[in-house]
């Protein structure tokens, strides 16, 4: 009996889920604001940061009933934070068009054929995905999107031999170290390089430079894991999960039919067809070329046709110019297509599409919560107390040193403020200008804040992309952290390089 209760009280510690963490950071950012003094910078009409302006005002601290309603306003939005509903709402639908595309069980067959065509060449898949998710995230700032991309990832990794955590980091990874060196991302690049009044090409060799050697890096990483893996399961961070994963995520243990019917082929061409089509709406044709109007061309003819333009829309939105209420209206489109062309009763469609929205409100519900703690941040004010401490503290250094200050400096921002654009505009008015008196341009700065940008999102609890991933995946944080440490400390120290490097050729 006494071994038994001894037994009982050495029971394993297990860790809080995502739900859990997330408020209690909410809470400790809370109890900042009664800690840290209050301020706020002014601001121009479009709500940019003026530099200099920086004041104390009256404390706002938040108190219990805040942080319960922090989460609500992570969804809604408040006057000074946007609400997360269509990143939420984003998730949902594509949670529903893959419960109807499950349902025809084209995806499977799919991933069983596909799995036997590419017999042993399955190493070969990481780093082709990998160099897509960077690309993505270099150049429209892919993020939020990849959350569609891994409940098809992950079967497939399981199904050669790998593990959820490979599957993840293929997108993930991928897709940040793309947001990490971006090229041309509109938002990242684009509105840093607006609010410090540079052209978002400047810097573009270095960028894409950097682009090709963390994206090296980051696949060289994720294979050496992978190939440890699949030679012994008990490798994996995950080992303890792996027949349950095994259960719910492989396809080897499912009746798959020989051969795909037509009517499956069609699905997977739709389905296919789907994410070609949202990444070129996301991808900023103009942005990158002024000269590319192609598509803004094509729709405005297409909605002056006389009745065709009445039938599809006269408020189509060009290619390009697209964001989360087109894609995710196309994943609700290319639903109800696939139910007509699959032959499926309403009634099953409905059911199917409800199944699949199921599946995927805890990861909705995630990417509110995490932006719970940037509506925290914002009501109490303490923002601008943060941004002024740095504005002080990197002002008459050398080119070197005050780059890499730069770079670190946006790391903890980056983790207080997750969106890019949100962040870009919020310091890089203050940031970018101290740089010229270290003798760093403008366009390095920016390297150094989306380098960070992109590096934090690989681990931190307030990034939704991130915990909607590892929700997806049944990846505990610290697991990821345990398996992520060693490639983070290799980009950390290899960006350092890096930026001192570039600053020192004029």
């Amino acid at each position: 009996m006494r071994g038994q209760m001894m037994e009982k009280a050495k029971k394993k510690w297990t860790m809080p889920s995502a739900y859990t963490i997330l408020f209690f950071l909410i809470i400790f950012v809370a109890i900042l604001s009664w800690v840290i003094p209050a301020g706020e910078y002014a601001t121009t009409k479009t709500g940019d940061i003026i530099a200099g302006t920086y004041k104390a005002r009256a404390s706002s601290p938040q108190g219990i009933w805040d942080v319960f309603m922090a989460p609500i306003n992570g969804m809604v939005g408040t006057d000074q934070t946007d609400g997360s509903i269509s990143i939420s709402l984003f998730i949902l639908v594509i949670g529903g068009f893959l419960g109807v595309v499950n349902k025809t069980r084209a995806l499977d067959d799919g991933i069983s054929t596909t799995l036997k065509k590419f017999a042993g060449k399955e190493m070969w898949l990481i780093p082709v995905l990998m160099i897509l998710f960077a690309l993505g995230g270099s150049t429209y700032g892919m993020g939020e999107e990849t959350l569609a991309f891994y409940p098809i990832l992950i079967p497939v990794m399981i199904g050669v031999g790998y593990d959820t955590v490979t599957a993840i980091s293929i997108a993930l990874i991928g897709s940040q170290v793309g947001c990490l060196a971006s090229t041309v991302n509109p938002f990242a690049t684009g509105v840093a390089s607006q609010t410090i009044n540079i052209s978002p090409g400047d810097g573009l060799v270095s960028r894409l430079i950097l682009l090709i050697f963390v994206t090296a890096i980051s696949i060289v990483y994720v294979m050496y894991y992978a190939s440890h893996v699949k030679k012994n399961p008990e490798n994996s961070v995950v080992f303890e999960r792996r027949q349950q994963d095994l259960e719910e995520f492989s396809t080897k243990n499912k009746t798959i039919d020989e051969k795909i019917s037509s009517k499956q082929k069609t699905v997977l061409i739709l389905f296919g067809l789907t994410f070609l089509i949202m990444i070129m709406g996301l991808i900023p044709w103009t942005s990158l070329n002024k000269n590319w109007t192609f598509f803004d061309d094509f729709t405005k003819w297409l909605t002056h046709v006389p009745f065709l333009g009445d039938l599809i829309s006269r408020n189509l939105t060009p290619l390009g110019s697209w964001y989360f209420t087109e894609i995710t209206s196309l994943f609700l489109l290319m639903s109800v297509l696939i139910m007509f062309v699959f032959h499926m009763k309403e009634s099953t469609f409905i059911g199917a599409f409800m199944d699949g929205m199921r599946d995927f409100m805890g990861v909705a519900i995630i990417c509110a919560v995490a932006r719970g703690i940037q509506v925290v941040m914002n009501n109490g004010y303490i923002t601008a107390t943060v941004l002024h401490a740095g504005e002080n503290g990197l002002q008459n250094l050398s080119s070197g040193i005050f780059i890499v200050l730069a770079y670190i400096f946006y790391i903890p921002m980056s983790f207080l403020i997750p969106s890019t654009s949100g962040l870009a505009a919020a310091t890089m008015g203050i940031i970018g200008p101290l740089g010229k008196f270290s003798g760093v341009s403008g366009s390095l700065v920016i390297t150094a804040f989306q380098a960070a940008s992109g590096w934090v999102n690989l681990i931190t609890p307030t990034s939704g992309v991130l915990m909607g991933a590892l929700a997806i995946g049944h990846v505990d944080l610290l697991k990821w952290w345990k398996y992520i440490w060693k490639l983070m400390l290799i980009l950390f120290i290899f960006i350092c390089i890096y930026l001192v490097i570039v600053s020192m050729i004029k």
